[in-house]
């Protein structure tokens, strides 16, 4: 996402604090369902909640014995689709049986009565999320193999057949980015505060350009690296999370969204325009591209202008909807107004790209 930089956003995204009032856990009944549907658990049970995240709320759940992740859907009205902590609950169980970097899933509860929402509760893996891109305090080797464990993490995920992971019911096929457009509209639409006249010509726009229709693949739908735990001293990803965009889709969309970080200033802390790439050590958009394209065997993206209009107007309608949230009592996070303030900056940039594309 696009926050404004913070002086130090590491500490400041990550670890845990006390759980936000608005989404205060009924302990008691988590600790009886958790000793009902989770192997080995053992309480006492000690709840927090993780500063990191906008959409759904995340707890970090200790034992003296182990460690748990609980994801939520947040309480309230929300938008249509949003927040699908069942979906996560299904891919990680799918991807984990093939060994992909996932955290082990425990137990979905779909019954609303034990903490007021459904949830998913999986193993706390330990590591690092790196925050910032820039990756301050690394050597220029350290922040490339970074990058490179990166690109290939979404590689894999690219190489698996829906069908043959059990995953073939798990989206739509075909029309992918024409659903994708149509689907981000309307829940921008759904969210609207104040007219903003960017998205309306990016709504008429986007349908006019679809690029051609790719394989269907598992989409994780914000593969970031702040989504991804790293080993504390190696550049190995031992888990992905926050699966809850994914579904069936075109893998394209995937790698676009990853390389819109190339066009982001780097004055945000997930942005690389306009840094020293070279001195850092992080590769540019073209070895990113031909790294990816080598690992899957797929021909570079031709259409780069148009997917980088449609994932920043994407982006922008996400934060939208985090702007719905703010008004509505509902947002999820302590920066959830940074995040709503970038829906016109996004935008904007949506737009430039939408002419290079010929808009």
């Amino acid at each position: 996402m696009t926050e404004a930089a913070l002086d130090d956003p590491q500490s400041t995204f990550s670890g845990t604090r006390e759980v936000d009032p608005r989404y205060r856990l009924n302990e008691a009944a988590l600790d009886a369902w958790m000793a009902a549907n989770v192997a080995a658990y053992a309480g006492p049970l000690t709840v927090r909640q993780f500063k990191g995240g906008q959409s759904n709320p995340t707890y970090e759940l200790t034992t003296p014995s182990a460690a748990y992740v609980l994801r939520r859907k947040p309480p309230g009205v929300l938008l249509p689709s949003a927040h699908a902590v069942d979906r996560e609950f299904t891919v990680i169980s799918a991807l984990h049986a093939q060994g992909f970097p996932v955290a082990r899933p425990h137990a979905l509860c779909t019954d609303e009565g034990v903490i007021g929402s459904i949830f998913y509760v999986m193993d706390k893996v330990e590591g690092r999320v790196l925050w910032d891109l820039k990756l301050p305090g690394m050597t220029p080797d350290q922040r490339r193999a970074i990058y490179d464990a990166q690109v290939d993490t979404l590689a894999r995920l690219h190489s698996f057949a829906p069908e043959s992971i059990g995953l073939s019911d798990y989206g739509k096929p075909g029309n992918y980015f024409a659903r994708q457009v149509g689907r981000w509209t309307k829940q921008y639409q759904a969210s609207e505060t104040h007219p903003i006249p960017d998205m309306d010509r990016l709504i008429a726009f986007l349908p006019q350009g679809l690029p051609p229709e790719g394989p269907t693949r598992i989409v994780h739908g914000d593969f970031r690296l702040d989504n991804m735990i790293l080993a504390p001293d190696a550049a190995e990803v031992r888990a992905v999370l926050d699966w809850e965009l994914s579904t069936l889709g075109d893998p394209l969309a995937d790698f676009s969204y990853l390389l819109i970080a190339w066009a982001i200033p780097a004055t945000l802390r997930n942005g690389l325009a306009g840094a020293d790439l070279k001195e850092l050590g992080i590769p540019s958009v073209e070895e990113t591209v031909a790294r990816y394209s080598e690992k899957t065997g797929s021909p570079p993206p031709a259409n780069l202008d148009w997917l980088f209009a449609y994932n920043l107007f994407r982006l922008a309608a996400i934060c939208q909807g985090i702007a719905g949230r703010v008004r509505d009592g509902t947002a999820a996070s302590a920066h959830a107004r940074t995040m709503a303030a970038q829906v016109e900056p996004l935008a904007a940039g949506a737009w430039s790209f939408a002419r290079k594309a010929g808009a």
